[in-house]
């Protein structure tokens, strides 16, 4: 593994931090309750970072894994807009990117230029309310009836639902087959049949908006199948492998910013006569911040470049999600300690990136999952 950066991931990463630290940077509070705001997504669309990874071909960059996860870190680091960086990438590895990899040519003419430009939103809607983190367990049925299929059925927690143009939808065309037969449609938002509900209310990532989604005999063209009948199982963990990776990068770019505002922070707040970075507790604990950084990184990186040599790397993928997850959770946690009171304080930029960090050990496969899925790849 090369660790030298390019000249162009160096520039392309130079511009992306510079764009979010002109636009979504700030010491203020306003970032942690802001709501979706289509202009602040125009303004990342129009940098690329809705369509990274899409060939140029359909209007994309055509970068790579790895670099796609080194932009989505600068954004990461200098948006403080957590919810918009989360809802981009939600739309491009878990809604584009499935169209890219198993949409017919008629479909990804038809709809990946829009949505690389970020003119079009996507959402992936897989999750239920009775599934839980067995997503293959789904309730939500299609039938085929001629040159339609016929969709009923739920869906909860749809990342950008109240906003999105196309929904990636799974359902079942045989629940006895379980995870092979599921089968994954892209369904239009004016598609009569569907159904949003109101934006759910969150602890965090509150400028990205989230909402359930009902199909109610939704006829979607046969045209808008994604790869083959009972193939939806394997379309969506090609999405989560993106998602878990790349997705994940924002995180990283995330606890770099906050690790360097509280190492900052330990610089200039005195207790007892000198800067507490000067006392041992403080010290030891903002190196445990940083070797959490620096661990989940490199994780994520060897994740990435594996894919791009493709190599499946579901237990690097795994162990990188999980590791990002994790830090973020328990640094923002270290963050608040260390800043005492005003880490508590709602003014200050603190305690609001703790609100943003508390669901990555949810969302894109529980912790609990991804020791699950390494286990496996471990033979146990």
């Amino acid at each position: 593994m090369d660790f030298q950066w390019s000249e162009s991931q160096d520039e392309l990463y130079r511009r992306a931090l510079e764009l979010a630290q002109r636009h979504f940077a700030g010491a203020s509070r306003v970032w942690a309750d802001h709501a979706f705001d289509r202009t602040h997504w125009d303004i990342c669309a129009e940098f690329g970072l809705m369509g990274l990874c899409v060939p140029e071909a359909y209007g994309g960059l055509g970068l790579d894994a790895l670099t796609t996860a080194r932009v989505v870190e600068a954004f990461g680091r200098g948006c403080e807009d957590v919810g918009l960086v989360f809802s981009a990438a939600a739309h491009l590895f878990a809604a584009v990117m499935p169209i890219v990899e198993y949409g017919d040519e008629a479909l990804k003419a038809a709809l990946l230029p829009g949505l690389a430009r970020g003119a079009a939103i996507g959402a992936n809607a897989i999750t239920e309310g009775e599934a839980g983190s067995d997503a293959f367990a789904l309730r939500t049925e299609a039938r085929r009836d001629g040159e339609v299929y016929v969709l009923d059925g739920a869906k909860s927690y749809v990342t950008n639902g109240p906003v999105a143009d196309e929904f990636v939808v799974y359902a079942t065309m045989n629940r006895k087959h379980g995870y092979l037969g599921i089968t994954a449609f892209v369904v239009a938002r004016d598609t009569p049949g569907l159904r949003l509900g109101e934006p759910l209310a969150k602890m965090g990532l509150k400028s990205s908006p989230a909402c359930s989604l009902y199909l109610e005999g939704c006829r979607v063209p046969a045209s808008r199948r994604l790869g083959r009948e009972g193939q939806g199982g394997a379309i969506f963990q090609a999405s989560m492998q993106w998602e878990r990776s790349c997705l994940f990068a924002g995180y990283v770019g995330m606890l770099e910013r906050q690790l360097a505002q509280t190492v900052e922070y330990a610089r200039t707040r005195r207790q007892g006569g000198k800067p507490i970075g000067k006392h041992q507790a403080v010290a030891h604990r903002l190196v445990e911040m940083k070797l959490r950084l620096e661990a989940a990184r490199l994780l994520l990186y060897r994740a990435c470049w594996l894919r791009d040599r493709g190599q499946p790397a579901v237990a690097e993928v795994s162990l990188a999600k999980l590791a990002i997850s994790e830090a973020a959770r328990q640094s923002s946690l270290d963050a608040i300690q260390l800043h005492g009171g005003i880490g508590f304080a709602a003014d200050y930029n603190v305690e609001h990136m703790l609100r943003d960090s508390v669901p990555a050990t949810l969302f894109s496969g529980t912790s609990e999952i991804q020791r699950d899925l390494v286990a496996r790849e471990m033979g146990l």
